[in-house]
């Protein structure tokens, strides 16, 4: 505890002490007011309506002056809001303004008259101090400024407008056959607030200064495209070629895309990577899948099998027609190639293809397909054919020669027939369509098919689709030296895609077929090279029952006969019913028993004659008559 020796010792204090010690105290205190009021009074009666001694406004004197003498004497020296220079500076650009230009100015009376008043406050206790302190030590008072900080925002607005500027990607666009190219912009932002505030804190020091001023920059995600454009350049310089790996005679192409091509092709994505955002240059892979899907037909091949015959002296088997290695157009990767090689600059690219071996290939021998023999062969004949129709029963059978039928595979006429055209090298021939014998394209081929049928039917293997003929037609009742007319109910018809005939090989050995088409003898002959298994055919014929006579003959006008000519273009056919039965057994054990029933319909000739022409009496004129509608069929 601290103590204060005045304080520990008690004495008794005598009144009359006291009394007196108040008294002296007052009355030094009375005379201490008096004399104070006496000076400040006197002081002041001394510098009336001046300011008094040793005050002065921003370092300018003004003692001893009237308000309104200092407020012209401070617009005189305190000239900083005029003369004075205040600079914003951004990287090289610089900006001089007069603190006036900012809003600053000078309230020169409000400051002389803030000048006058100190020291005349009314309270001699304080206004004595402040007197003598002025006429001691000297008063410096700060001038009394104005500033309107909404001159100094618009002024730096206007830097701001010079400044500032939005942030803009590289922009990369392809016009026609150019590459057009913008650069990008780096975006840049004023603190205006930061600005104002150094701002006031420079113009309270009324001195002339620089303001840094801070902007923010805005880079773009692309600032520049350039190099993108010269790679679009590069891919629109000139041609693009497109060529099948390893080419061989027969394979198509080469393909060229021109630049005009390629700029349609072309697109410009833009890409994100752990690096930043760039523009990506390539051709669009819509574009190209839609233009390769147009190629894929012409490239596409299916895997096909080696084609051969058999010796009939070696037994060996002897390739007629090589095995073909099928292909197809991978399109995704062949567009990844197309935009790695024109991105790397190269001007050609190679397809993307996937090929497939086939099933047999050249070197395989007999033993290996379990064929070894010769099991059935079967000849049919077409004397009174025309050209046509040979041509027909020619190009048809060829499709079938040294072809392969796999051990449990079920064989389909049609599918390897194919289309029948004109292009396919077929000629026009008559054909039955609609109940009428017409002019049409591979008139024969039903030849072809129906001699297939038969070797099919006596070598005994399962048949599973066939059709027969509306109406009967000779050339399928003929042999070699006349005709048979229980070949009857012996046909089978097709016509691609809507009829077919198919058979099952449900042997476990191969089935090689040949055909050979003889025009001097007008006959084909199918044969079949295999191993037996000892299965034989029994089958037997109704024959023609139910005999329905042809239709009376029917006359047509056709205008594009001459007057006087009539010609038939029809001839008669009865109409019958046949049943034919098949049996197919091995080892005294029955695999299969067939019926084939055929109702053919009675057939009409037909004649046509020149506008004019006069019929015949005994075979007058007959309406068209409207038979039962049978499926197209060609013969």
């Amino acid at each position: 505890m601290r103590t204060y020796p005045l304080l520990q010792k008690k004495t008794p204090t005598q009144p009359s002490l006291v009394v007196e010690a108040l008294i002296s105290m007052a009355g030094g205190v009375i005379l201490f007011l008096f004399f104070t009021l006496l000076l400040t009074t006197g002081y002041g009666l001394s510098h009336v309506g001046q300011i008094f001694p040793g005050i002065s406004i921003a370092g300018v004197d003004v003692s001893g002056l009237t308000p309104d003498q200092a407020a012209s004497l401070l617009d005189q020296e305190l000239i900083f809001a005029e003369n004075g220079k205040i600079v914003f500076k951004y990287g090289d650009q610089v900006w001089v303004a007069k603190p006036a230009e900012l809003g600053l100015s000078l309230d020169a009376k409000t400051s002389a008259q803030a000048a006058y008043t100190l020291g005349r406050s009314g309270n001699p206790m304080t206004d004595l101090p402040n007197r003598l302190r002025a006429w001691h030590a000297g008063r410096d008072l700060p001038p009394l400024l104005i500033y309107d900080q909404r001159v100094a925002y618009d002024y730096l607005e206007g830097i701001v407008a010079q400044l500032d500027r939005p942030t803009l990607e590289a922009a990369l666009t392809v016009s026609g056959s150019d590459v057009v190219v913008l650069p990008g912009q780096v975006g840049r932002k004023t603190d205006l607030p930061a600005a104002l505030t150094a701002l006031e804190t420079q113009l309270r020091s009324l001195t002339d200064g620089i303001i840094p001023l801070v902007v923010e920059e805005s880079p773009p995600a692309i600032l520049d495209a350039s190099q993108q454009a010269e790679i679009a350049r590069g891919i629109l310089s000139s041609s693009l070629t497109l060529q099948l790996p390893d080419k061989i005679a027969g394979d198509p192409g080469p393909w060229v895309l021109p630049p005009d091509q390629l700029a349609n092709m072309l697109v410009i994505e833009r890409v994100q990577s752990p690096e930043g955002a760039r523009y990506q240059v390539m051709l669009s892979s819509q574009a190209l899948q839609t233009y390769l899907t147009g190629l894929a037909p012409d490239i596409n091949r299916q895997p096909s099998n080696a084609r051969f015959i058999f010796n009939d002296d070696t037994h060996l088997l002897e390739v007629i027609q090589p095995a073909v290695i099928g292909r197809s157009l991978d399109i995704e990767a062949t567009i990844q190639e197309i935009n790695t090689r024109i991105l790397a600059g190269e001007r050609s690219a190679s397809l993307s293809i996937q090929t497939t071996q086939p099933e047999i290939g050249d070197s395989t021998t007999g033993e290996q397909l379990g064929i070894r023999e010769q099991i059935t062969a079967y000849t049919s004949y077409f004397r009174g054919s025309t050209t046509e129709r040979l041509q027909n029963i020619k190009t048809a059978a060829a499709n079938f020669h040294g072809l392969l039928v796999p051990p449990g595979a079920t064989f389909s006429m049609a599918e390897v027939l194919g289309n029948v055209t004109l292009d396919a090298g077929y000629a026009e021939a008559w054909i039955i369509f609609g109940g009428r014998t017409i002019k049409g394209v591979g008139g024969g081929v039903c030849q072809v098919s129906t001699t297939l049928f038969r070797a099919v039917f006596f070598a005994g293997y399962p048949i599973i689709e066939r059709y027969p003929h509306a109406y009967r037609v000779g050339y399928y009742e003929q042999t070699r030296t006349g005709t048979n007319p229980n070949l009857a109910g012996l046909d089978a018809t097709v016509f691609v895609p809507m009829v077919d005939f198919k058979f099952q090989n449900d042997t476990p050995y191969y089935l090689l077929m040949e055909t050979y088409f003889n025009p001097t003898s007008r006959s084909l002959t199918w044969k079949f090279y295999s191993t037996s298994d000892g299965r034989t055919v029994d089958w037997g014929t109704t024959g023609t029952q139910n005999i329905v006579e042809p239709p009376d003959p029917v006359y047509e006008e056709n205008p594009e006969l001459a007057k006087g000519v009539i010609r038939q273009v029809d001839w008669a056919a009865e109409g019958a019913d046949v049943t034919v039965t098949r049996t197919v057994s091995r080892d005294g054990q029955v695999l299969y028993s067939d019926v084939f029933t055929t109702h053919y319909l009675p057939w009409a000739d037909v004649f046509q004659y020149g506008p004019g022409t006069q019929l015949p009496t005994d075979n007058p004129k007959k309406r068209p008559r409207t038979w039962e509608i049978a499926l197209p069929v060609a013969v």
